[in-house]
Formats: C-alpha cells, sequence, structure tokens
C-alpha cells in the first residue's frame, strides 16, 4: 500500500486556539469544535477549505446468505400415509436473515438512477450527488448506463455458511475496483465522500466481520436488519457462527476473511476507504456496512483511520462495537437503518456548520 499522510496536527492546534479566541464561551460550541479542528487537520489549513463537493458512491450487491432455507420435510414414518398438510407446513416454513427477497437490489438500482430512493432525496437536501455502482448484483442489469456496470466483480455471492462468499482472487479485484472507484471521484473534485450500501443480507455479512475481526460472540453483534422477527435472528446467528467455523483462521488475513464470509461489495468499500485516506481525503462512515468495512480497511492499513468519520449511529449492534474499536463518535443519532449513505449525508450540514465557526465567527479581540 502506499503511505497515508498524517492529519495536520499543527493545524488542529492553530484551530484550537482560534476557536478559544471565538466569541463565545470556551467550548461552547461542543463538538462542533471538535469537527471544525478534525477538518483543519484534515485539509492542513485554517480555516479548513470549503466541503462544496460532497459524493455518495452506492455499492450495489446480493449475496447467497440471503436466501431462504427451507425446513426439512418431515420424514415418513414406514406405512404411514404421508400427510400433505404437515408437508405444506414443511415448505412453507423457511429461514431467511432478510424480511425482503433479495430481488429488490436490483429495483433498487434503478430507483437510485431515476432519483427517487431515500438517499438520493436526502442528499439533494445537503448538496451531496449520488453515483450508484453495480459491485455484485444478481441479475444483468443490462437496461442501465454501462458506466453502473464497469466495476462489475460477480453476479451475487457464495453462501457463506457453507461455502466461500467469493472465489480466488475476487477478493482482490474488488477491493482494488473499490480504490479505483475513489480515485475517479477524488479526481473529479469530491471534497468529502461517502460510502453507501445497497443489497439484501448486507448486515448479516457486517455482522460477519465485526464478529470475525474483534472476536466478539456473534449473538452479540446481530441486529434485526430489514426488521426480522426473532426467528429470523436467531436463523441470522447460526449462519454467521456457520460461516466463521467454517473459516476457521481464515478470518485473520482481511483478504481471506472477505473472501471467505464478505462480499464483493465489502471488499469494494473496504478499498475505497483505504483509496481516500491514501489521498488525503475525508470520508464520512454511514451505518453498519461500511463501519464493518472500515474495520477490515485498518487491518490492511492502519493509518488509514484517521482519515473517517462516523456519520451517524445505527441501530444495527454490529455498527457500535466497529464504532467503539475505531474510536469514532457518531456525528448524529436518529434511529436510521436505511443505509444507501442516507445516515451520513444528514451529518454534512453538521461539518459545514462547524466549518463556518472558524471561518465566519467574530474574535473577542476584537470588540469594541
Amino acid at each position: 500500500m502506499p503511505a497515508i499522510p498524517a492529519l495536520d496536527e499543527t493545524a488542529r492546534t492553530l484551530a484550537r486556539e482560534h476557536l478559544d479566541g471565538l466569541v463565545k464561551p470556551l467550548g461552547a460550541l461542543g463538538r462542533l469544535e471538535d469537527l471544525a479542528a478534525w477538518l483543519c487537520a484534515a485539509h492542513g489549513t485554517v480555516p479548513p477549505r470549503p466541503l462544496d463537493d460532497v459524493r455518495v458512491v452506492v455499492f450495489a450487491g446480493d449475496h447467497g446468505v440471503s436466501l431462504p432455507t427451507p425446513s426439512p420435510t418431515p420424514p415418513a414414518v414406514p406405512g404411514d400415509a404421508v400427510d400433505a398438510e404437515d408437508v405444506e407446513d414443511a415448505v412453507d416454513l423457511v429461514a431467511t436473515v432478510s424480511a425482503y427477497p433479495r430481488e429488490i437490489t436490483a429495483a433498487m438500482v434503478r430507483v437510485f438512477l431515476s432519483g427517487d430512493s431515500g438517499v438520493n432525496v436526502l442528499a439533494a437536501q445537503n448538496g451531496a450527488s449520488v453515483r450508484v455502482l453495480d459491485i455484485a448484483v444478481d441479475a444483468d442489469l443490462d437496461d442501465v448506463p454501462a458506466a453502473v456496470r464497469a466495476h462489475k466483480i460477480r453476479r451475487g455471492s457464495g453462501r457463506i455458511d457453507v461455502t466461500d462468499a467469493l472465489a480466488p482472487g475476487e477478493a482482490a479485484r474488488a477491493f482494488a475496483a473499490g480504490r479505483s472507484i475513489a480515485d475517479d471521484e477524488i479526481d473529479a473534485g469530491a471534497d468529502l465522500l461517502i460510502p453507501g450500501d445497497m443489497g439484501i443480507g448486507n448486515t448479516t455479512i457486517a455482522a460477519a466481520l465485526v464478529a470475525a475481526v474483534l472476536g466478539l460472540p456473534v449473538p452479540d453483534v446481530v441486529g434485526a436488519g430489514t426488521g426480522v422477527d426473532d426467528a429470523g435472528r436467531a436463523h441470522k446467528v447460526a449462519v454467521i457462527e456457520a460461516a466463521l467455523s467454517r473459516a476457521g483462521e481464515r478470518v485473520h488475513d482481511p483478504l481471506d476473511l472477505l473472501t471467505a464470509v464478505g462480499s464483493a461489495c465489502a471488499a469494494a468499500t473496504t478499498g475505497f476507504l483505504v483509496q481516500a485516506a491514501v489521498r488525503g481525503v475525508p470520508v464520512l462512515l454511514d451505518g453498519v456496512f461500511s463501519g464493518a468495512a472500515a474495520l477490515v480497511a485498518r487491518e490492511i492499513a492502519p493509518e488509514a483511520a484517521q482519515w473517517w468519520l462516523a456519520g451517524h449511529r445505527s441501530t444495527e449492534p454490529s455498527q457500535s462495537y466497529a464504532l467503539k474499536a475505531l474510536g469514532l463518535d457518531p456525528i448524529l443519532d436518529l434511529g436510521l437503518r436505511l443505509g444507501e449513505g442516507s445516515g451520513a449525508v444528514q451529518a454534512v450540514p453538521v461539518l459545514r456548520g462547524a466549518r463556518a465557526v472558524l471561518a465566519e465567527m467574530g474574535r473577542l479581540a476584537d470588540l469594541a
């Protein structure tokens, strides 16, 4: 990996001194002052530069883990007639990790392109752009622009409880794609990057990655995701435990981990986060998926974490563990669990306000 630049601590110190001299009591603007000083350190100047070009990149893909698991048909007792009602009940009782079918992912890619998704609406309110990319959607999507499919690694991923998520080499390809995507956005003028995600089964993959990297008990990191019931949550726990047991010691190598229990989208997001740090461009993490990818990215490039902020707190428990491990305190806590980058984009006005404090507030020394 190329060297990752350090934040400018001299600029952070000068920012603190400037903040202390503004027309307010010391520390009266709380976290706005912390964020303003962080931006100064990231930009190497006081005040920091405007955050005019904010870009959300949504990594879309499906996961084999989202396919339902049929319950076994009760075995017939020799000599007894098979009860048709029992068979029907057994077929209907399927275990899933999501309240929605995986076909939603492909449909949502089209919604992003039409501008009607949650993150589209919220980004427009906050002057941010949204780009969606098909990294591993389990559909060909021939009707969408070729640029959306330019970085596609595969259709879907393997079912992690019984097989690897990715084939050999695919995690590295997806990681490289994520780095290239970050370069594209930065070369086009991005001042701030937000990684978004779209994929049925994402919270299961994120929980598996967090549990593996941090060595946590699986039940502690698994939430309701899209809104599964207690049985659905128990199934998620069982799937992840089986996946981690199958992966064994491979979980200790970042690319092996992404291959065994991750996904192409997780690997691409990981590369995106690392390359943003290499280029010295701030990132606002979104929810549980980008938080999990950030943990893996830190395993690859420990110094990258200094370039990231947490946009908001998700309702998923694995995100809280990830943020604590990363030493990040979310800017917002709105009870959001949509994904897409929608929570982080809501924190953009807070960052702009923090910058405005340094750039525009008067100084005590200038009072008549």
